[in-house]
């Protein structure tokens, strides 16, 4: 018989309430869960799993954005690997692309994608974006030709190849400090499974939206996860 206790952030939990705050404050620090292991005592599988549910969660919260209005950075950047020797151009050496909106003075989103196309990218700012109430800031990639005709209200461009990076407010500063800030994160994982990279990416994502708004993210990931307790399958829980 599996002995389970009452917990209220996890389904048929088989450790006290306590044991997963203490879990989730070492999250919140953005401690790895090998570490947390260690830690907390708690077996490798069982942390692997319980993190595992928390980046769902977290991935599933990204999506409830409002559609964001007003200035609009937008970029695609590429993750994985270093590049490959003799590859060259946007995303060489099969890095995944990754197409990123950013508000200023406000929140980001982003999207796995399978190419930087106009027909990938374009319904995605459509989707996420009011294009009529909207100035959208750019670099001369081919994909974000004819904005203007596509129903946005403005539309300006960085041209980095004749090192133009900021002209007033014509830059896409905050997008690239964001891909810079995902990029450094991700790479402390010493490597990320394709079939996580989602989840690692809305992560980091959530909590560069959480920083920015001054909000405590230990506080906000305890409210979801009561409202949405977690499923996890059980393994050996303590070493």
């Amino acid at each position: 018989m599996i002995c389970t206790m009452k917990n209220k952030y996890i389904i048929r939990s088989r450790i006290s309430e306590a044991k997963f705050r203490e879990i989730l404050k070492y999250f919140c620090l953005d401690i790895e869960a090998t570490k947390i292991a260690k830690i907390c005592h708690i077996s490798q599988k069982t942390t692997d799993k319980i993190c595992k549910n928390i980046r769902i969660l977290i991935a599933k919260e990204c999506e409830n954005i409002s559609k964001m209005q007003g200035e609009i950075e937008i970029d695609e950047s590429y993750f994985g690997a270093k590049r490959v020797r003799g590859k060259r151009g946007r995303g060489a050496g099969k890095k995944t692309p990754v197409f990123g909106m950013l508000k200023r003075n406000g929140c980001v989103y982003t999207q796995v994608v399978k190419g930087c196309s106009a027909n990938e990218l374009l319904p995605i700012l459509r989707d996420c974006s009011d294009l009529k109430e909207s100035i959208i800031y750019s670099d001369c990639w081919a994909a974000y030709d004819g904005l203007v005709d596509y129903g946005v209200k403005a539309h300006y461009r960085v041209k980095h190849s004749k090192n133009e990076f900021a002209l007033g407010r014509n830059h896409i500063n905050g997008i690239e400090n964001f891909w810079g800030y995902a990029k450094h994160r991700l790479t402390k994982f010493r490597g990320i499974k394709k079939e996580f990279f989602l989840l690692h990416l809305k992560e980091t994502e959530f909590r560069y939206n959480t920083k920015i708004q001054g909000q405590d993210l230990y506080k906000i990931l305890l409210k979801m996860v009561r409202k949405n307790p977690l499923k996890v399958g059980w393994a050996n829980i303590y070493y």
